[in-house]
């Protein structure tokens, strides 16, 4: 007798592949061989993630168009079915996956605009904190804020690409005409963040990526910088930090050298 496991297994697999029959396991009335009934079921599953992966990714559908759209997902739904009961968790890797997908590599910032949305998406979703004020820093002493710890935004995400996809995403979310976007304008780095009920999109300025990056880490203010810096000489600490907590992008700090030691 197969075990639940070996059972769910072969289940996940023929719900996959559509070439596949249902698990002989699985029996309907009267010990009936359920091959439609369950070719409707692996259908509509399908279909309804596919759905899903359109109202995540509204950009990318428009920029390809409806129908290229579909045969694009349906291929990513036919090897990647949900690990969680949480749909909008689902499609967090379309854009590796745009990037291996042969038909797409006419449209070269396919990906990193659905890297965009994706950090749309989980900006959207992320849950709700109260950002810290600008005098909350007040009471740290000058030689000390390079021991700075910021602790960032749960919504708060970055994403660079070679191309301007932030020019590309405010172009296509609205409900006029596709219009076109200068390619050679150059790479973006983008902010995104939502800090209360709207998720903002914003372009950073040089070495404002590796700043977050680094402060996302757990770095100090102090070697923060100095990443910035490495990617971007001129890089100004102080406009990017008010900058973050202007936008709301700081929700709590600490100072590295009150922090207990590792296994202490």
């Amino acid at each position: 007798m197969s075990s639940l496991a070996d059972i769910q297994s072969r289940f996940f697999d023929a719900l996959r592949d559509r070439d596949l029959p249902p698990p002989a396991d699985i029996v309907g009335r009267a010990e009936e061989r359920p091959e439609r009934r369950f070719g409707i079921y692996r259908n509509n599953v399908h279909v309804s993630l596919v759905e899903a992966l359109m109202a995540t990714y509204p950009v990318v559908n428009r920029l390809v168009g409806e129908e290229f759209f579909r045969a694009m997902a349906r291929v990513y739904v036919g090897a990647n079915l949900p690990r969680t009961p949480m749909l909008i968790r689902y499609g967090g890797d379309f854009a590796t996956f745009i990037d291996g997908f042969e038909p797409a590599r006419t449209v070269p910032y396919l990906a990193d605009v659905a890297r965009l949305e994706w950090a749309w998406h989980r900006a959207y979703h992320a849950a709700d904190v109260t950002p810290i004020t600008p005098e909350a820093l007040g009471g740290v002493p000058p030689e000390r804020m390079a021991e700075l710890i910021l602790k960032l935004h749960p919504s708060l995400a970055t994403v660079s690409s070679r191309w301007p996809i932030l020019a590309i995403w405010e172009t296509n979310t609205n409900d006029g005409e596709v219009r076109p976007v200068d390619l050679a304008g150059g790479g973006e780095d983008v902010l995104v963040l939502r800090p209360h009920y709207e998720v903002e999109l914003r372009t950073l300025p040089g070495g404002g990526a590796a700043f977050i990056i680094a402060l996302s880490a757990g770095e100090p203010l102090g070697s923060a910088f100095e990443q910035a810096v490495g990617a971007s000489p001129d890089f100004d600490l102080t406009a990017n930090l008010q900058g973050l907590i202007g936008s709301g992008a700081i929700a709590g700090f600490a100072l590295a050298g009150d922090l207990p030691a590792a296994g202490g």
